[in-house]
């Protein structure tokens, strides 16, 4: 098995019947998610704050240092660096329309029948959908008008300081959709789930492997009755500080027209979640 950096071994019994395979799906809709808020983000700094490749790579290799550190993070920086054989930056070659192996569908289909609000891995779902209509958009875009993007001139650092924490507190409030359905799926089906160590596992040898995947374990360690990760001690206090940057960052992305289907999710059910 896959070894962390002190050598555990992320390996564990889930629980009978398909509980592996269930874990490992919500896993990869996470996945789904956290590539789709990179994307974003990805967009933002490259529309707005007018980054190059080189920039951007530097950013996210900086906020690998940090809160962010994760292995999505590290090999995003190494593809913003990547060049073809003709020295051309390989991320400006490629065409902008994914496709999509099932698992997030899976994922997102399974969050209806259970009743769980899963709105960021599904609107992750719905973007690479919207992204494969390569034809329609370039169509739509000769007819549908939107407003002309104001890229910052002024107070660079302080936007991009605001993206960062937009993208850790979005990337929170995924993991909490996503261990709250793991948590309705247990109890539907008496699986017995044991949450701290599913986050334990998640840290080594698999694509969501992230730094504050502890802070997960540690909250379930705390209280293994914690109902949404977002009512945690730790992650609590990063939302409440962090909530302004996000509600900025979409605020500012809506009224110049760019698409952030995950950060608008992100701050639509925090703020649904949050009201009496």
């Amino acid at each position: 098995a896959a070894k962390t950096d002190n050598q555990e071994s992320c390996i564990d019994y889930i629980g009978p019947d398909g509980a592996g395979h269930y874990v490992k799906m919500v896993h990869n809709g996470i996945e789904y998610s956290d590539m789709q808020l990179i994307s974003e983000t990805y967009f933002l700094l490259k529309k707005i704050v007018l980054m190059n490749n080189d920039e951007l790579a530097d950013t996210f290799n900086d906020w690998n240092q940090g809160e962010l550190n994760s292995y999505l993070i590290n090999i995003t920086q190494e593809i913003f660096r990547k060049k073809n054989s003709s020295g051309k930056y390989l991320i400006d070659l490629i065409l902008d329309s994914a496709d999509n192996k099932g698992t997030g569908t899976w994922t997102s289909k399974s969050a209806l029948d259970l009743a769980e609000p899963l709105s960021l891995i599904t609107e992750s779902v719905f973007f690479r959908y919207i992204s494969a209509l390569k034809e329609q958009r370039m169509h739509a875009s000769k007819i549908l008008h939107g407003p002309k993007i104001n890229t910052l001139s002024s107070n660079k650092k302080d936007f991009i300081e605001k993206i960062r924490k937009a993208l850790y507190l979005g990337k929170i409030i995924s993991y909490a959709q996503g261990f709250s359905q793991l948590k309705a799926s247990s109890e539907k089906y008496k699986w017995n789930l044991k949450y701290g160590s599913i986050a334990k596992i998640f840290r080594a040898g698999c694509i969501i492997r992230a730094k504050f995947l502890q802070k997960i374990t540690d909250a379930y360690t705390e209280n293994p009755n914690v109902v949404n990760l977002l009512l945690a001690p730790y992650f609590k206090d990063i939302a409440n500080e962090y909530q302004s940057a996000l509600r900025s960052v979409v605020s500012y992305s809506i009224n110049n027209g760019i698409p952030i289907p995950t950060f608008s999710a992100a701050i639509s059910y925090y703020d649904s979640y949050r009201t009496a």
